[in-house]
């Protein structure tokens, strides 16, 4: 963070003094994070945005500071000025960014005292939800929130500054808008000039993205809120916010490369350890054959495979049926594990909900002469099997999952 602008309350952020500043006499403000009194001295946490510095009143040096001190609670809010010292070498806190310093305080001002409220906010213990919402400005003061917000506002300023770079505009769009047919209901806003007529609030930007580029802006975005009257889903409430990115005259290479530079920059700032850019790409086709979805987490290891060739010509008529329509049989290595037939007859009704009809299971034998064990075993020969097990990398034990279908299902 920038130093702060100096004026009558402070003079320098709370979480970002250092050894550098020995001996130096700073003001600093915030709330009273934690209090302890040590019968003649009084330590005192003290938290602004940037985080906690201990502060010491000294009966002798503080003067009327240390009688304040003794009536100071948490959340009071002051404003004090001490000078930094250097802790002891016991005393030292590794955990805390200022933990190799503290501020021996010479006067102290009460800002605003405070109510005992009603959850820490010294500590991150869970706190019914409807409390946290009934007292909302003090669960923002939590750390983990406002860690959120100001991630949040790091992720925004990285955008835009990425995006900047690259002559991207960023432009508004109205919020008072018309109804458009898309995947949700509207909010709609009675208008007040015009009785019996409604503004809706807009589901995503697209409405007017077009115009933009229509009229030559060739390159803009914008971070929209967007509103849709639709049930609470896991990535998804009422309202939200969506970076909406448009650009012309370009090609596919183009877009995912701008959408990288972004990516990799937010990820970069936030401090996740990711792959530098370009990152792997895979077709669309080749996506959904091993994971069944085209938004894979490819760090889930129990890949859809293609063992249709594996298979072909056995005796087993369902696959023999599939293959011969233009199906395909896939097929996950489920790994060492030994279930009920219960829930084995289950699973065909996990798969029966996409529309197959129904899962083929099979345990991988003890040695070559048995690959497969079981009743399906029959239908197949050695070098099947062997083939399958080389494909799925299976070893004894393990359950292999078929199923026979179209490759839409």
């Amino acid at each position: 963070m920038k130093p702060p602008r100096p004026n009558g309350f402070r003079d320098a952020w709370c979480g970002e003094l250092d050894v550098a500043r020995v001996g130096q006499t700073v003001r600093v403000a915030g709330w009273v994070h934690r209090r302890r009194d040590h019968g003649g001295l009084i330590f005192i946490d003290l938290r602004d945005r940037a985080g906690l510095v201990q502060l010491v009143f000294h009966p002798e040096t503080s003067g009327p500071a240390f009688a304040l001190a003794e009536r100071l609670r948490p959340e009071h809010v002051v404003s004090v000025s001490a000078e930094v010292v250097r802790r002891e070498a016991g005393n030292v806190n590794p955990n805390l960014p200022t933990g190799e310093i503290e501020l021996n305080v010479a006067a102290c001002d009460v800002l605003a005292g405070s109510e005992t409220p009603p959850f820490p906010i010294d500590e991150d213990s869970p706190v019914d939800e409807t409390t946290r919402l009934k007292y909302r400005w003090l669960d923002l003061r939590r750390a983990g929130m406002r860690e959120a917000m100001e991630l949040r506002a790091l992720v925004t300023s990285t955008m835009r500054r990425v995006l900047d770079d690259r002559d991207f505009l960023e432009l508004e769009t109205p919020i008072l808008t018309r109804s458009t047919p898309e995947g949700a209901r509207d909010f709609l806003v009675p208008s007040r000039m015009n009785p019996g007529s409604w503004y809706a609030l807009p589901q995503s930007p697209q409405l007017f993205k077009q115009l933009f580029m229509m009229a030559g802006l060739e390159r803009y975005y914008q971070i929209a809120r967007c509103f849709r009257d639709e049930d609470l889903r896991a990535d998804r409430q009422p309202e939200f916010t969506q970076l909406d990115v448009e650009l012309a005259f370009v090609d596919e290479d183009d877009v995912i490369e701008v959408m990288e530079a972004v990516m990799g920059a937010v990820f970069a700032a936030a401090g996740l350890d990711v792959p530098p850019t370009p990152w792997r790409r895979m077709s669309y086709a080749e996506s959904m054959s091993r994971y069944g979805v085209d938004r894979p987490d490819t760090r889930f290891g129990l890949e859809l495979r293609d063992v249709s060739e594996h298979v072909r010509g056995s005796e087993f008529k369902v696959f023999e049926a599939v293959l011969a329509g233009g199906g395909t049989v896939r097929a996950i290595n489920a790994g060492a594990r030994e279930l009920s037939r219960s829930e084995l007859e289950g699973l065909n009704e996990v798969v029966q909900i996409h529309g197959a009809k129904a899962v083929a299971p099979i345990y991988v034998g003890a040695d070559s002469q048995t690959p497969w064990a079981g009743n399906l075993a029959k239908f197949f020969t050695t070098a099947q099997m062997t083939a399958v097990n080389a494909d799925l990398e299976a070893g004894e034990g393990d359950l292999l999952l078929f199923v026979a279908d179209k490759p839409s299902v």
